[in-house]
């Protein structure tokens, strides 16, 4: 059977076994938690701690001087700095989800530190009443904070990012409250943080908007402390007779009351994951209570701190660093004494296996239909394990089940090994971050790394990112930034060997980015070096523009080929230089110069007219006039009176003389008289008709409108000077009369003489006027059997059509048309008679 020696460690609460495991023995010498104020990360996160000058201490040998100093979980000291803000008294500090150390003073500045204990500019104030009146007590949640004056109004900073200090409604209350808790915004209904307020015999919800008292049985007399569980779905309560409650958010009725020995609040209150709940006196057993059955009990000698996590509690002590959790079912299914689950005799199997006893296989045997669940449990259980001898027997445990398991993934054990090698690397002394497997999943990999390079573990970060297959660009990239900043002895020429030793371990790292940090940091030599290795030139050419090297930046820009690039420089110069010398710059380069005059064209007509004329391209400045002409057409205003004396004509007189005034651009020339014709045109056929619907149409759709409208004498003079062709003004008439519905005119203009189109236009024009009657009128003159027999078809003539397509002899023919009459049995059929008969005939 498992190892009982494990299970022995348990505590069990009603049905659930705990588990307290060391994690570190603290490496800080002579610490005594209860004379100083500390904060603790979470996901195992650094820890502050600075002397509480709220009590009176005996100082020993150390100095007057206040230090703020910043510890792994493991106790090894990170940083340190002198304390010396005014302010009066730090009220409270705690750590943000980016490793931000917030303190918060007596007159309501907000101090910043990073985890290096240097300070985060600007401080921000709370408020001036917060200044006025002093804030008491402050209550942190992941990224934000809720603070109490003495004159019981609340503030709050909702998100730390932001740093934007907003005030609560206020309570009303008299008195101070006995105590306060926060529902972080992702949990409540409003998204705003709501505070949950211990005021005189019940408890307020407070919020940006307004207070709400609460009502509920759970609610019976005063209450002495509260905290919200890690998920925003339960409250425990600690009331005023010394019971422990715990209710849902809403308050709707008591999951659990216990009545615990002293009627003193307790120093601290924690959720310990969702099942259980901390209560920690000063000098008595922490006491641990769930749902059911009897508490639990842990006995310490020296002051404990509290630091709840998404799965258990870390317990932190002057000496020990421990993690208190519930004991994952797997674990419990393999360890539990006198338990026979699948999980635990294959456990045991791997025991007698290594004994090279035949009870291996006895215990195989007897699991066979359980064999995956219990490689499972015993992967889960290897995940769970902070001791990596029992990890290693658990995977093993693993494998030597999975041999004999043909349906089981085969990565997964894999995947555990390499989530448990990250894992002990950072659990390590020297890193001291104590993730839990839930944790890490929770917190994730790239969220990991982000928190190791900024302790300047770079090494570890890196190495773990290769492992893991992530990208190491973010990892050597913050290294050299940071060799940067602490390098400012090092030449320029010495560091840059060194950093490009590690950049090029990277392929694709920006060394833009770096050397906008070096210049950033005052070493415009070492970034001008360093951009000269960045290949890519969208990170190269906008740090040359940031250092005014704006000829280079050109340069690299019109050798790159990127138009987005060249733009940007363009831009850049354009604001900076004269026009000449600008138009100077550009000339003598045909990629910058092109890109330019497109943009120009679209947006810059005026500027781009005085680099066409600088130049002398007059024909480019004549393609503008044109253009402006048509974009003069577009306002309603430019219309009004006559167009032969209005803008749009000057413009087009005057592109025509400059057109005229070179001989390879005759065509040009021609054009821009074509079309001053036509506006004239347009224009009497709107004065004489009062209709505006002539202007800026087509030759075509002029003609078109005329027929419409009857003017067949207008219409008959636009084609006569525009030389339209017979056939394309047959078309435009038949449709036109089509139009109106004129079937005697239509008619009359087919037999005027032989149509040079034929006579399918006239079958369309009356098919799409759904005239099926006139439409037979011209579908007999078609000559091509074929058409005859389409056109029948389109207008439901089914007998018609299988003649027609009989005579083109076209089996295909009579296919599709058998399709078209698909819904029609009799026509189907005849069309199977007609194809089955050419088909006999040989013809396909």
């Amino acid at each position: 059977m498992a190892n009982v020696s494990v299970a022995a460690e348990w505590q069990l609460l009603y049905n659930r076994y705990y588990r307290k495991p060391e994690l570190y023995p603290m490496r800080w010498k002579h610490m005594d938690l209860s004379r100083n104020k500390v904060a603790c990360a979470p996901f195992g996160g650094p820890i502050a701690v600075i002397r509480d000058d709220s009590k009176i201490v005996q100082l020993y040998s150390e100095s007057a001087l206040r230090k703020l100093r910043i510890f792994t979980s493991s106790g090894a000291l990170i940083s340190e700095t002198v304390w010396k803000h005014p302010g009066g008294r730090l009220i409270g500090m705690s750590w943000t989800e980016d490793q931000t150390l917030i303190c918060i003073v007596q007159d309501g500045t907000v101090y910043r530190y990073n985890v290096h204990a240097e300070l985060i500019e600007p401080n921000v104030s709370l408020g001036k009443e917060c200044f006025e009146q002093n804030v008491v007590e402050c209550m942190f949640w992941g990224n934000g904070v809720v603070c109490l004056t003495e004159g019981g109004l609340l503030f709050g900073i909702p998100d730390f990012k932001v740093m934007s200090p907003c005030q609560l409604a206020e309570t009303g209350a008299e008195d101070l409250p006995n105590c306060m808790a926060v529902i972080e915004p992702k949990y409540t209904v409003s998204g705003n943080v709501e505070v949950l307020v211990g005021v005189g015999d019940g408890i307020l919800i407070v919020d940006e908007d307004g207070v709400q008292r609460v009502e509920g049985e759970a609610v019976q007399g005063p209450v002495q402390k509260m905290v919200v569980s890690w998920d925003g779905k339960y409250l425990a309560i600690f009331t005023h007779d010394g019971r422990i409650l715990v209710t849902d958010i809403n308050f709707k009725g008591v999951l659990l009351e216990y009545n615990c020995e002293s009627a003193l609040p307790p120093e601290q209150l924690a959720w310990c994951g969702l099942d259980s709940v901390l209560l920690y006196w000063d000098d008595t057993p922490l006491l641990m209570v769930g749902p059911r059955g009897d508490p639990v009990h842990y006995f310490h000698d020296e002051p404990l701190v509290l630091i709840p996590e998404c799965d258990g509690v870390r317990i932190l002590s002057n000496t020990s660093m421990e993690s208190l959790q519930r004991v994952p079912d797997s674990t419990v299914s393999i360890f539990k004494i006198g338990s026979t689950s699948p999980a635990a005799l294959l456990y045991d199997a791997l025991d007698h296996f290594d004994r090279r006893s035949a009870k291996a296989d006895e215990n195989l045997r007897l699991i066979r239909s359980s064999l995956p669940e219990a490689v499972e449990a015993c992967i889960d259980a290897a995940g769970h394990e902070f001791d990596v001898s029992r990890q290693r027997t658990l995977l093993r445990a693993a494998s030597y089940g999975q041999a004999f398991c043909s349906n089981f993934q085969r990565d997964r054990i894999q995947e555990m090994c390499k989530t448990l090698r990250v894992l002990n690397a950072v659990r390590d002394p020297e890193i001291g971050i104590p993730l839990s497997i839930n944790q890490y999943k929770l917190l994730t990999p790239s969220v990991l790394i982000a928190r190791l390079i900024n302790a300047h573990r770079h090494l570890l970060a890196l190495r773990i990112s290769e492992y893991l297959g992530m990208n190491q660009e973010v990892v050597i990239m913050h290294w050299a930034c940071s060799k940067i900043t602490a390098s400012l002895a090092i030449p320029d020429a010495t560091l840059l060997e060194i950093l490009l030793d590690k950049l090029r371990l990277c392929r694709g790292i920006s060394y833009a980015a770096v050397a906008a940090h070096a210049d950033k940091n005052g070493r415009r030599k070492l970034a001008a070096m360093l951009v000269e290795h960045e290949p890519r030139s969208s990170k190269q050419v906008p740090l040359l523009l940031s250092i005014g090297e704006e000829d280079t930046a050109l340069m690299k820009a019109t050798e790159s080929g990127d138009t987005d690039l060249v733009y940007l420089v363009l831009f850049h110069i354009w604001q900076k230089r004269p026009p000449l010398e600008f138009f100077g710059m550009i000339q003598a380069r045909p990629l910058p110069r092109d890109l330019f005059i497109s943009y120009a064209r679209c947006y810059k007509h005026e500027f781009l007219k005085d680099f066409f004329l600088s130049t002398g391209q007059l024909q480019e400045v004549a393609y503008l006039l044109w253009k402006e002409s048509w974009e003069l057409g577009k306002n309603p205003m430019a219309t009004k009176g006559s167009p032969l004396h209005g803008p749009r004509i000057k413009l087009i007189e005057k592109a025509q003389h400059l057109f005229s005034e070179t001989k390879e651009h005759t065509f040009e020339s021609k054009a821009a008289e074509e079309h001053a014709k036509l506006l004239r045109i347009q224009h009497e056929l709107e004065v004489s008709t009062k209709q505006a619907i002539f202007v800026d149409s087509s030759i075509s759709d002029t003609i078109r409108t005329c027929i419409v409208l009857g003017n067949h004498r207008a219409a008959m003079k636009v084609k006569t000077e525009f030389k339209v062709s017979e056939k394309r003004w047959y078309w435009l008439k038949v449709f036109a009369l089509a139009t109106i519905r004129d079937w005697d005119a239509l008619e009359k203009f087919s037999k005027e003489k032989r149509p040079p189109i034929g006579y399918r236009p006239f079958v369309e024009a009356c098919v799409d006027a759904d005239e099926k009657g006139e439409a037979l009128k011209y579908i007999p003159k078609l000559a091509d059997p074929r058409e005859r027999a389409e056109a029948y078809a389109r207008i439901g003539m089914a007998k018609e059509a299988a003649d027609a397509a009989s005579q083109a002899k076209d089996g295909e023919l009579l296919g599709r048309l058998k399709l078209t009459f698909a819904q029609n049995a009799a026509a189907s059929s005849l069309f199977d008679t007609l194809r089955d008969r050419l088909s006999f005939q040989g013809v396909s």
